[in-house]
């Protein structure tokens, strides 16, 4: 821009060079060398004046862009410490390390161990079967969903520079080899403890260790190269969802009973609905899916047609789950599901389809509750 209003003296100077000479008479003389000199002055002083100004509104300019990008001065402590966004920003490293493991993420994983329990129908209310039932929702929870939510948002730093720079990662608030330490301790404390179930279960082979072993993996290949199962909004949503859904059930199935074959199948349709829970959250990164080229769901199909499928992932898995219950001479059970899914259905129209990037975190905490009393319903009839 500075350089743009320095043109006009170049070409006023061009112009007056091009102007024909005209006869001289005595009456009109030469104006003398100091006039000239003091013109030229005062043309470069001007010039610098507008350089400097120019300067200053490019430099204004520049600073106006960052709020826009930042949380509000008014940001939630509550959201910083869930991990979730709208959160305040914080300099403590305890506070910053609980934020990137997303605590908000980590109930469906304990609720996985809930249903895991329920469907092997051997879990008793006794100190010893809830101990080790805590046991492996840390596990699950706070150890490995929290190594796969900071690994995520480790491969997600610059996604993440675009969609929330005011994040722990991007905005620097936390260094390079803080979060890998992180990321190394929630790993190992989780395969740890994972160890630790085989042998209180009295497992000949290592069940849990396998399955953790198994999640972590798919974890690390979901988040980074040369993989990056999350650049595919179909193959990288269904395998968080099955994440959610499948491996805290068979975890907490394999800690008090046996895991069986039409229980894997059964979870595995049901991370259909994990597919369209996790379709949620890419609405609020189109913007630096869509710069970094990541094929999400909403990138891929655009906003309006993407929420369809979202919902009718969630909708038609969890019909199709009722109507296999009633099948099943489960009527109970069956009807029950379909009384959980008719809020999930409403909470919908009511949030999710009028803005799915506004209303994200009011959908979730509505209906989501809704569907994992579901997966609950769903685990206590194949009990019995």
């Amino acid at each position: 821009m500075a350089a743009l209003l320095t043109v006009p003296s170049f070409s006023s100077s061009a112009l007056s060079a091009r102007t024909p000479l005209r006869h001289s008479s005595p009456a009109v003389r030469a104006p003398p060398p100091f006039s000239c000199h003091y013109c030229r002055s005062r043309r470069a002083s001007e010039r610098r004046r507008l350089t400097v100004k120019a300067a200053e509104t490019d430099a204004n300019e520049v600073k106006a862009v960052a709020p826009e990008k930042a949380p509000s001065s008014g940001g939630s402590s509550l959201n910083q410490l869930l991990g979730i966004k709208g959160a305040a920003r914080e300099s403590n490293k305890w506070k910053i390390r609980l934020q990137l493991t997303k605590p908000v993420t980590w109930p469906p994983l304990v609720w996985g161990v809930v249903c895991g329990a329920a469907a092997s129908g051997n879990f008793h209310w006794n100190i010893e079967d809830v101990a080790k039932a805590i046991v492996c929702m840390i596990m699950s929870g706070p150890c490995l969903t929290g190594y796969t939510q900071t690994l995520n948002d480790w491969y997600d730093r610059e996604i993440d520079a675009i969609n929330e720079p005011y994040r722990p990662i991007p905005s620097g608030a936390i260094s390079e080899g803080e979060v890998i330490t992180q990321i190394w301790v929630l790993l190992l404390a989780g395969l740890g403890l994972a160890g630790l179930l085989d042998v209180w279960a009295g497992h000949k082979s290592p069940d849990i260790f396998f399955l953790a072993v198994g999640g972590s993996l798919l974890s690390y290949i979901y988040s980074a190269p040369p993989l990056k199962l999350k650049q595919n909004g179909w193959i990288g949503n269904f395998a968080l969802g099955a994440s959610y859904i499948c491996l805290p059930w068979w975890a907490g199935q394999a800690l008090f009973g046996t895991l069986t074959p039409d229980i894997i199948v059964l979870t595995l349709l049901y991370s259909i609905a994990g597919l369209g829970i996790a379709i949620v959250n890419d609405f609020k990164s189109i913007e630096g899916d869509r710069a970094l080229g990541l094929q999400s769901l909403p990138v891929a199909f655009g906003m309006d047609t993407a929420k369809w499928i979202c919902v009718g992932a969630i909708d038609i898995t969890q019909f199709s789950v009722a109507a296999y219950l009633l099948g099943a001479d489960k009527t109970f059970y069956a009807l029950a599901l379909l009384g959980l899914i008719l809020p999930q259905i409403y909470f919908q129209f009511q949030y999710f389809l009028k803005d799915p990037v506004k209303y994200d975190v009011e959908y979730q905490t509505s209906a989501q509750p809704f569907l994992i009393l579901g997966l609950l319903v769903t685990a206590l009839a194949t009990s019995h």
